[in-house]
């Protein structure tokens, strides 16, 4: 007879995988799983009735923005509470290192907080202070390109020089060296925009030498989008690395009903390279107030402003209204701003979170004074509003999205499954009830549903309310992600 740490008896095992789900009981033993079937001769420390309940892999947040978080707020309740137990942060070409910042973070890297949240010049510098914190969540970085063109260049409007390149070129190496994940972009950004595909693809070009991941926040998601997917695809073959599309959308009323395009586009790549995608189960988007974006075809709802910190939580029409101003001209007043943009067919949404070559990820905004509800609900969205309800695939499907997909294409090693010896990174939920709270009016919610989680075999959560534990890991790159990035199914 064994005796383990942590037994959780005759519940339904939802493995990672996408294969069938089964009952059957799991231990759990010095971190890691170390059982998975009949129990029934052996005891445990703390024993857990599964019966009714579903047990699956921690969720993986391939898209976050908790690059300080992690450090500022290490109990990191907003993800611990519908299940994550490892995020990917340093998203859309911002990251908090390597940084080296000569005034206040420029747009968007302001996203992740003021410019005293910047206090690591090189990549060690933030993953020594991740693990001195001690976060919640496993945490694993790529490297902004944005954040390297602002170590670099005096400004943020051209191209970068031949030197400038080989200079970042080289900040991008040793972050890799020290376990990096990746380079990610976000190209459609003003302080990124004015980087030509080449600057792009000479930085890039660093990742075939230690096999890390390229992520990008297309340079366009409105009407060019189509071109700025190509110009993906191009910089993933120049650079001989898997290319993730972030938050893969149709933004914008004159894109509606575009996504089987966008996924042609994604399929036909990913015949001849590694690709993916990954995207938020909701019809919004959110970011900084970006006047490009700027239109009477959808609301626009104001999250924050620092000049008019009072106009936060109205729509920008209501804001221009009583201000008697133009649209533009109320977007221009408020600047530095936030906002949410209701600016997706909801059809679309589903189209693409429901396609094989897609993960979920958040995208949440934890400094966002009004965040977006995904930053509290994305998962438990997944599984409870697509999956339940509207059935857009099998909850294992769902839960592979989460899990299995995500760890495969990040190299996260002995995660994302539930298998023998892997870390005990662990959700149990009910499948019959587990859903989201948060709204866009009260986005600070937890969902509903999680009954516990446990974090390298630690528990986190349960009952509601966190345990108090912090047992997340600063998870590096461990080996090349093309040995790990899964082989594109048949489509």
């Amino acid at each position: 007879m064994q005796t383990f740490d942590t037994l959780i008896r005759q519940v339904n095992l939802v493995d990672g995988s996408g294969t069938p789900a089964r009952c059957c009981d799991v231990g759990i033993s010095q971190q890691r799983i170390s059982l998975i079937g009949d129990a029934s001769q052996h005891t445990a420390i703390h024993e857990i009735d599964g019966r009714g309940l579903t047990l699956a892999p921690g969720f993986i947040d391939v898209h976050t923005h908790d690059d300080t978080m992690v450090i500022r707020q290490p109990q990191m309740l907003p993800k611990l509470s519908q299940g994550i137990t490892t995020v990917i942060v340093g998203n859309c070409g911002i990251s908090a290192s390597p940084v080296s910042l000569k005034g206040e973070p420029p747009d968007p890297m302001n996203l992740l907080g003021p410019q005293e949240a910047f206090r690591y010049p090189r990549f060690a510098d933030y993953r020594a202070a991740v693990e001195q914190a001690e976060p919640a969540v496993n945490v694993a970085a790529l490297v902004g390109h944005t954040a390297l063109r602002s170590n670099h260049l005096d400004r943020l409007d051209r191209t970068a020089s031949p030197d400038e390149i080989i200079a970042m070129r080289a900040q991008l190496a040793e972050s890799l060296r020290d376990g990096a994940l990746g380079l990610s972009t976000g190209l459609a950004y003003a302080s990124a925009f004015s980087a030509d595909s080449s600057e792009v693809e000479q930085l890039a070009a660093e990742l075939n030498n230690s096999g890390g991941i390229y992520t990008t926040h297309l340079r366009s998601e409105f009407e060019p989008v189509l071109e700025a997917m190509d110009e993906a695809w191009q910089v993933g073959r120049h650079a001989n690395s898997p290319v993730i599309v972030s938050h893969m959308k149709c933004a914008g009323k004159g894109n509606w009903g575009r996504s089987p395009q966008l996924l042609a586009s994604l399929e036909n790549a990913a015949r001849q390279q590694q690709v993916g995608c990954d995207c938020y189960p909701y019809s919004a988007s959110s970011s900084t107030l970006d006047l490009k974006q700027v239109t009477s075809d959808f609301e626009i709802f104001i999250t924050w402003s620092t000049p008019h910190p009072e106009m936060a939580g109205q729509t920008l029409q209501a804001i221009a209204e009583q201000w008697q101003l133009p649209l533009m001209d109320a977007a221009r007043k408020l600047q530095p701003a936030g906002a949410v943009y209701h600016g997706m067919d909801p059809a679309d949404v589903e189209r693409i979170l429901s396609h094989p070559l897609t993960m979920v990820g958040s995208d949440g905004l934890p400094e966002d004074p009004l965040p977006h509800p995904r930053l509290w609900g994305a998962f438990p969205r997944v599984l409870g509003h697509y999956c339940r309800e509207r059935k857009l695939f099998s909850l294992e499907t769902a839960i592979h999205k989460m899990t299995g997909l995500s760890a495969s294409r990040f190299a996260l090693d002995e995660r994302g499954l539930i298998r023998p010896g892997y870390w005990a990174d662990l959700v149990l939920f009910d499948a019959a009830t587990i859903h989201d709270t948060a709204s866009f009016h009260s986005p600070v919610q937890p969902a509903q549903g999680i009954v516990a989680v446990w974090v390298n075999g630690t528990l986190s959560w349960q009952h509601t309310a966190p345990t108090g534990a912090r047992a997340g890991r600063f998870l590096p790159r461990t080996r090349d992600i093309r040995t790990t990035f899964p082989v594109t199914p048949t489509l």
